[in-house]
């Protein structure tokens, strides 16, 4: 009887072993589950990562140019010194619409030259359009343009007081200070060809490295933060 209940017993204690380990090499498997799925989904980040900054590195190089501006012209939009990104692939299918704040060589660049100076300023009138400046007022056409946007008055309409013809190829630029006549009112300053153009203005470096799109404030806007 003695000899039957040590068997009993060593047989219960070799069960007991045997779930021990079976139980040790379970939570082990798990582990091992646990600690691959945590490698695949870290090596997942990793490469969403990588190709986020490879394809933030193309766009910059390739798609975007960094520049600053240079005067007050432009203000309140931006501000002399400001820092902004010109899209210079923005126009290769399509062409620059009303409103747009493009960025373009102050002359055309010729072949073997010094680069041109850049100045950046707004699109009003496109090509073939007939542009006039009357008391303050844009026509287009021969009708009144209202803008979306608020600008300081206009004291002078420059040689748009009397009404411009735009070549095939021509743009009519303000500046959003409309008391700078540093634009196309300018005879000296002209229309601005497609062939000057760099590109588009996508984005501003505000304070504090903030980037914002270079969008002029509505008359609703400005309300509401006076």
């Amino acid at each position: 009887m003695e000899c039957f209940l040590t068997k009993t017993v060593i047989a219960g204690i070799l069960q007991k072993e045997r779930e021990f380990v079976l139980n040790l090499n379970f939570d082990e498997e798990i582990k091992k589950q646990k600690r691959k799925k945590l490698i695949k989904t870290s090596l997942i980040w990793l490469i969403e990562i990588v190709v986020v900054i490879a394809v933030a590195y193309f766009l910059v190089h390739f798609c975007y140019r960094r520049t600053s501006t240079i005067g007050s012209a432009m203000e309140p939009t931006l501000y002399n010194g400001q820092e902004v990104f010109i899209n210079t692939k923005a126009y290769l299918l399509t062409s620059p619409k009303r409103e747009a704040v493009i960025a373009f060589y102050e002359k055309e660049k010729q072949e073997g030259e010094e680069e041109p100076l850049i100045s950046i300023r707004r699109v009003i009138g496109l090509p073939g359009e007939k542009i006039k400046i009357s008391d303050g007022k844009i026509w287009i056409n021969g009708e009144e343009y209202q803008s979306k946007y608020t600008y300081s008055a206009m004291a002078t309409g420059g040689i748009a007081e009397q009404e411009q013809t735009l070549g095939d190829d021509e743009y009519f630029v303000l500046c959003d200070s409309r008391a700078n006549t540093d634009d196309s009112r300018n005879s000296a300053f002209g229309m601005v060809k497609k062939s000057q153009i760099i590109g588009k203005v996508s984005f501003r470096l505000k304070p504090f490295s903030r980037v914002t799109r270079p969008e002029q404030k509505t008359t609703q806007t400005q309300e509401e933060e006076n």
